[in-house]
């Protein structure tokens, strides 16, 4: 029998994170500055997870890009929305963890 928790969030494949909490967490370090971060204006066809796999090398981690975009859980963003997205994996690992 699966995991309740076996498709939980990871990053790097480490500690599992629940997403209401940890998206609570990372959105308020975003608004006070406490992470690092990159901007990107989305384009038509782009994808959250696409766009993790760029930046994270795993599009699993998707919902930190909406976590500290404060856009919800979508996968599919409409082209034209700014994107705050953690450049330091390291952080938001201290973060949540």
């Amino acid at each position: 029998m699966p995991k309740r928790y076996a498709r939980a969030p990871r990053i790097n494949g480490g500690r599992s994170y629940g997403t209401y909490t940890a998206s609570r967490i990372i959105n308020k370090a975003v608004k006070s500055n406490a992470i690092e971060v990159a901007t990107h204006t989305t384009v038509e066809g782009e994808r959250l997870d696409i766009i993790a796999g760029r930046f994270y090398g795993d599009g699993n981690l998707w919902w930190v890009i909406a976590a500290a975009s404060g856009i919800g859980w979508g996968l599919q963003i409409p082209p034209g929305t700014y994107l705050i997205i953690p450049t330091d994996l390291g952080q938001i690992e201290a973060l949540v963890g």
